[in-house]
């Protein structure tokens, strides 16, 4: 977790097949779980963020062996959170039918 822009962009590269460049966030924890960062470029350079905890670990259902993974925003905001990010069931909402479905 020493790594910072150009460390955390090689990674991004090299270890899970993507560019760094595209403006998708990449998130990595270190092995204790209590240290986030945050890799993302925003148009016109790299932006790193981080959290270090005081108290407890970040993602409870994480291991160093799991899959890369997108992250909705939700998800991201409870992994911040310290929740649990295994969604169980997820409840069902409404959504708008695309036109020319239902009724008419």
């Amino acid at each position: 977790m020493r790594c910072s822009f150009d460390g955390l962009a090689a990674l991004v590269r090299r270890h899970l097949g993507q560019d760094p460049l595209s403006g998708q966030g990449f998130v990595f924890i270190n092995r204790r779980r209590t240290l986030l960062k945050l890799l993302y470029f925003d148009g016109d350079g790299y932006c790193v963020w981080s959290k270090r905890l005081e108290r407890g670990q970040f993602g409870g259902a994480l291991t160093a062996g799991d899959a890369v993974e997108a992250l909705s925003r939700t998800q991201f905001t409870a992994l911040l959170e310290g929740l649990d990010l295994v969604i169980r069931k997820r409840q069902k909402r409404w959504r708008q039918s695309p036109p020319g479905h239902g009724i008419g």
